[in-house]
């Protein structure tokens, strides 16, 4: 998703908000829509990390949305949601599904109401989302282009903007119901509770979850006893001349720590999302793996280019060119499809 994703610094709308993991808030029985394998569709669940994390970079590579089994389900509305700009939004109608956001766009579509969707948000690059119309022109929503498409309802988060759009949107008499983003996978979660109900199919919704919280248990399960490396997720974008390392509420804190690792910049003291890297910060962290975003990596030359950057090529990771990338949309996405980038960590964070 990354080629037309909202590729910009952490600073603005919280692209790179935190997503901590909280396995413990969610379900782990299966149940309808569930099955434990990384593509969620097979009865059959590779059991080794390499199997799963196999099939989960297959799955990823399709750059497909993998819907509940089972017939579609049928909106049960009208119903009266709570949206989080203080609102309660009343929707009659679902036929005609407009998500100004990427990972809310990925639920709608995995609870298996894909083809009511009319549009797309500039960051729902998947397969399915591509051939609907864009209604972002840059980061922005365009009203305009909103109200041609004729939405019933209109799902945004706090970071939709600018308020005006909305505001106009909301005047044309379109439902506009506004979600939390996920900065925890447990947000991730009550998020596609609260898209499922604003949908009119919580029990959708109830199986969505049940179904990511087996695939999590299932990745984590694949875990190797006693291994606890130390990652440093780095954001860069060498054309920007933008140089980070993640810290406490980076978002990908939490990736790591569900793998199985260690986060090294918060362990390293750093109690800010992200810190401009130096290296002070990089001998203090002392990974032993690097975590990227794929076209960060790509920014700066590959692995030969990263470990030119003062002070890489002295930790245990750059001296073993222990090097990680996930596609960028992907990697932090908040959406149905976390589970697959958990397989994929757990995997090549602890391979030897």
């Amino acid at each position: 998703m990354l080629n037309s994703a909202r590729c910009r610094p952490p600073t603005r709308r919280r692209t790179l908000a935190a997503l901590a993991l909280t396995l413990g808030l969610l379900t782990g029985a299966c149940g309808p829509g569930g099955g434990s394998s990384p593509s969620g569709g097979s009865e059959a669940a590779p059991a080794s990390a390499n199997a799963r994390a196999t099939a989960a970079r297959k799955q990823l590579a399709k750059n497909t949305i993998v819907p509940l089994k089972g017939k579609a389900p049928t909106p049960k509305l009208p119903v009266t949601v709570g949206s989080s700009d203080g609102r309660k939004v009343t929707v009659e109608d679902a036929s005609r599904i407009l998500p100004l956001n990427g990972g809310v766009a990925e639920t709608v579509f995995t609870l298996g109401l894909g083809d009511r969707v009319v549009g797309r948000d500039i960051t729902a690059t998947f397969a399915a989302a591509r051939k609907l119309p864009q209604v972002t022109k840059a980061h922005d929503v365009s009203a305009e282009s909103v109200l041609s498409l004729r939405p019933t309802v209109v799902l945004a988060d706090t970071d939709t903007g600018p308020d005006e759009a909305l505001d106009q949107i909301r005047d044309a008499g379109i439902p506009v119901v506004v979600l939390d983003p996920a900065t925890k996978l447990s947000d991730v979660t009550t998020r596609t509770t609260r898209i499922a109900e604003a949908l009119g199919v919580p029990d959708a919704g109830k199986a969505l979850n049940r179904r990511m919280s087996a695939d999590l248990a299932a990745a984590r399960d694949a875990v190797p006893a006693g291994s606890r490396p130390k990652v440093a997720f780095l954001y860069l974008r060498g054309s920007a001349a933008v140089y980070l390392i993640g810290g406490k509420g980076s978002g990908a804190d939490s990736l790591i720590e569900a793998a199985g690792a260690v986060d090294a910049g918060t362990e390293a003291g750093l109690d800010k999302p992200f810190t401009p890297i130096t290296t002070e910060a990089l001998a203090q962290a002392q990974p032993d793996v690097i975590l990227m975003m794929s076209k960060g990596l790509e920014s700066v030359g590959g692995i030969d280019g990263l470990v030119k950057i003062p002070g890489i090529a002295q930790t245990p990771a750059g001296m073993n060119r222990r090097v990680v990338d996930v596609e960028d949309g992907v990697l932090l996405g908040y959406g149905p499809r976390t589970p697959l980038v958990i397989d994929i960590l757990v995997d090549r964070i602890h391979a030897k």
